[in-house]
């Protein structure tokens, strides 16, 4: 008689640098340093400890994450990042999961149709074109900040552009601003700061209140006046809900909202943001890019059709999204005792995954601190699963991707055909992990494109 026995996994190792009360609170002040170093030890699965008695399992292996993504993804819990952004801008197809996800995912699918998507391209492109035509030959940008208005401008006229006169159009961008400014801070800090009778505090409440306050009017009067204005508040309204059959109501269109705008105009901002930085430290990437430009579109507005007719600025995209990806920590959690490769996970262990640690593994991408467009020729071979997430995977993967695209891809156009974004000799752009990765500051000098 032949007896088999099971080998037990090994036990899923602690991080170096815990200590009791604190956890790793203190290698946290360096979060991306530590996180990536957590890959250096190579271990599939490692464990932090972000808050007093709740454990966080880094998942670093792409065959792991790929099962925690799609297998698992209908089963899990997005975890603390998206109950705390539930409770702060309300239930949303970014914070839902099971059936309530899948139910509002189809209810928001048609805004963001590819027939939608090209009535938005002529939107984006006239804030591009207004935005740059504001800047002067020697001027010095924040391109981070102009980046994040220019996005909030694109994001906000394409919701609400027959919805609102110009003067509550631009409190209501200003309002979004407080809040997307705010935001991270009170995800990341504990409950009771939030309660404190602070001006911050103030701000971020006062701004949230105002912009359900101009959401709801604007629905209100849409819904009144019968028809609809062609943006996507309008879709929005003719979502219809598959269980009940009644339309969505103006605090669920609000939540929508405000979720889109956190979630996306940031991200959108800070891609835009690196790659103006890689075009200007490789002039002869952005002389491919203007030579593609001028055989697909020339002197025209570029169009809807175009986006995949531009593969070489389309490679620089997702080269951009592998190197500099905004994402540093994206949270699930599980509901039941859930077995995650050769391991066993109980009841509410908080899983995570770093975005921009995982595109920057050497055993998946060689070299990679280089800016390579051409790992992406359609010769190359294709990243393992799990190994490249620009948009997430699985159920949730973030269903704004091919507005995203269409945005980034209208702006650099629009833009590098202008003028010329230049980078101060010497200087360096440093990280910084707060709700997303950015650069603590990114300079560049505007000049004339034929200067």
């Amino acid at each position: 008689m032949t007896v088999t026995t099971s080998t037990a996994p090994p036990p899923i190792p602690r991080a170096a640098g815990s200590f009791p009360l604190i956890g790793h609170a203190l290698k946290m002040r360096d979060n991306l340093g530590f996180i990536a170093s957590l890959r250096e030890t190579g271990e599939p699965l490692i464990e932090i400890v972000l808050h007093p008695g709740t454990r966080t399992v880094v998942v670093q292996d792409p065959t792991l994450i790929h099962q925690m993504l799609k297998a698992l993804g209908p089963s899990l819990d997005k975890g603390r990042l998206y109950d705390k952004m539930g409770q702060l801008l309300g239930d949303s197809v970014v914070t839902a999961v099971g059936r309530t996800h899948v139910r509002k995912r189809r209810q928001l699918q048609p805004a963001f149709a590819h027939t939608e998507i090209t009535r938005y391209i002529d939107i984006m492109r006239a804030e591009v074109t207004a935005a740059v035509a504001a800047w002067k030959p020697g001027e010095t940008l924040d391109v981070r900040e102009v980046m994040v208005q220019l996005s909030l401008n694109m994001l906000t006229k394409t919701v609400f552009s027959g919805s609102l006169d110009e003067v509550t159009f631009r409190q209501l961008r200003s309002d979004l601003s407080v809040v997307m400014n705010g935001i991270g801070a009170r995800v990341m800090l504990p409950d009771w700061v939030e309660r404190l009778p602070l001006p911050f505090n103030r701000r971020f409440d006062r701004a949230r209140a105002a912009i359900r306050a101009t959401i709801n009017s604007a629905v209100e009067d849409l819904q009144a006046s019968g028809h609809g204005t062609g943006d996507m508040l309008s879709m929005l309204l003719r979502a219809v809900d598959e269980e009940t059959g009644r339309p969505l109501t103006g605090d669920q269109i609000c939540s929508e909202i405000l979720t889109l705008a956190i979630a996306g105009t940031e991200t959108t901002a800070l891609v835009l943001s690196w790659i103006l930085y890689e075009l200007a430290r490789h002039p002869e990437i952005e002389a491919r890019v203007l030579a593609e430009l001028e055989e697909v579109v020339g002197d025209r507005p570029v169009a809807f059709d175009d986006l995949t007719r531009l593969p070489y600025l389309n490679r620089v995209i997702t080269e951009t999204l592998r190197l500099h990806h905004p994402g540093w920590l994206v949270t699930r959690r599980t509901i039941t005792e859930t077995r995650l490769g050769e391991w066993t996970l109980p009841a509410d262990t908080e899983l995570a995954y770093c975005q921009h640690a995982l595109h920057r593994d050497p055993e998946l991408y060689p070299d990679p601190l280089t800016f390579d467009p051409e790992r992406w020729q359609d010769d190359a071979q294709e990243p393992r699963p799990g190994a490249f997430l620009p948009f997430g995977e699985g159920k949730h993967k973030c269903m704004g991707d091919r507005l995203a695209l269409a945005e980034m891809i209208t702006a650099v156009a629009t833009i590098l055909r202008t003028v010329r974004l230049e980078l101060a000799e010497g200087q360096v752009v440093q990280l910084v992990a707060r709700t997303t990765v950015r650069p603590r500051t990114l300079q560049m000098t505007v000049r004339p494109r034929n200067g």
